[in-house]
């Protein structure tokens, strides 16, 4: 199964490393990445692929969130067909 990862915050040091390292503990595969820097902001959309993931989509939503509280930052999983629905309509 696929998921989009968003990441929206103040651009730091170690952001993309923190995150990789939490997704590869969970054996969560990364398929494609972008990011940009907004007027300081960090942005970043991740597709990845969930199906080997060591938790369910839910727990992984609870790490990510965990690891944004930390770094100052909003993380957040949807499973790839939800955004896909809310961005189409």
């Amino acid at each position: 199964m696929k998921a989009i990862v968003t990441v929206i915050g103040e651009d730091k040091v170690g952001i993309i490393a923190s995150l990789c390292s939490l997704l590869a503990e969970q054996n969560v595969n990364i398929l494609d990445i972008t990011q940009t820097i907004l007027h300081g902001n960090f942005t970043m959309i991740m597709a990845v692929d969930v199906a080997e993931s060591k938790a369910p989509v839910g727990d992984l939503g609870d790490l990510l969130g965990d690891l944004g509280q930390k770094m100052g930052l909003s993380i957040r999983i949807q499973r790839e067909e939800i955004f896909d629905a809310m961005h189409t309509i």
